[in-house]
């Protein structure tokens, strides 16, 4: 490897590590505000496969009113989801930062209407839900490897799935080198659901008197990324292939 591209892969490797890193306290942020939610709105805020079945659930039991809220909830992330990935996918400079400081604003809306005693149920989970989706498509990977954020069935599965290819001796398809392996990657999946459990726990810890000002550490977290947060490393690794493709040709 010359040393030019060597300089890549360690530009590379730096982004996959704060990429990394940021995915642990995005992770932990979503488990606290479905803690949130669940506790004070009775209502999960990025757990939407159980929001899913809480409305089915409620609209059989002709409880329209839950199941109005867990509706609105879903109707929200979706539309959060589609506005980040809009985001996201644009490019426009330093998006990630743009979308975590939106998130961020959100979050302190929120808080605002609690602080004013304007906390409204249905208008609170519609904000929160927009939110939680928008975090998703901000971080959809740790160099190759996807990550979900707030849908942890899918990280627990990936997470069984490379620890059962490394009990098989199943070789890495996409490796990206030394130290890279399957039980790397279940490490990573179990990072991120360790965030989330740790967030939901921090969440249950939360004291009623405490609600108005609940939501200053997770609008904290996302000022912070919204401050230093870079561009994903996929850009990184696309100039490593480039580079490639030209040493080559």
């Amino acid at each position: 490897m010359s040393r030019n591209e060597g300089d890549l892969m360690n530009i590379y490797s730096k982004k996959k590590r704060l990429q990394w890193v940021g995915a642990i306290f995005l992770a932990m942020v979503a488990g606290y505000l479905d803690g949130y939610g669940l506790q004070f709105l009775k209502t999960y805020v990025s757990f939407m496969s159980g929001n899913t079945t809480s409305t089915g659930v409620m609209a059989g039991r002709g409880d329209f009113h839950l199941a109005f809220q867990s509706g609105l909830a879903i109707i929200c992330f979706v539309t959060g989801s589609f506005l980040g990935s809009l985001l996201c996918d644009s490019r426009l400079s330093r998006i990630h930062r743009i979308c975590f400081a939106w998130i961020a604003g959100i979050l302190a809306t929120v808080a605002w209407l609690e602080w004013h005693g304007l906390g409204y149920t249905a208008l609170e989970i519609a904000l929160l839900c927009v939110a939680m989706g928008m975090v998703n498509p901000a971080l959809t990977k740790i160099g190759v490897e996807p990550v979900s954020l707030t849908f942890i069935t899918g990280t627990l599965n990936r997470m069984s799935g490379h620890i059962a290819s490394a009990a098989a001796r199943k070789p890495l398809k996409d490796s990206e080198g030394d130290g890279d392996s399957h039980l790397r990657r279940a490490g990573i999946d179990a990072s991120v659901w360790s965030g989330f459990i740790v967030g939901a726990v921090l969440a249950g810890m939360l004291h009623p008197s405490l609600r108005a000002w609940a939501l200053l550490p997770p609008c904290g977290v996302m000022l912070v990324l919204s401050l230093f947060s870079d561009r994903t490393a996929e850009s990184a690794e696309g100039a490593v292939d480039k580079w490639r493709v030209s040493a080559t040709s």
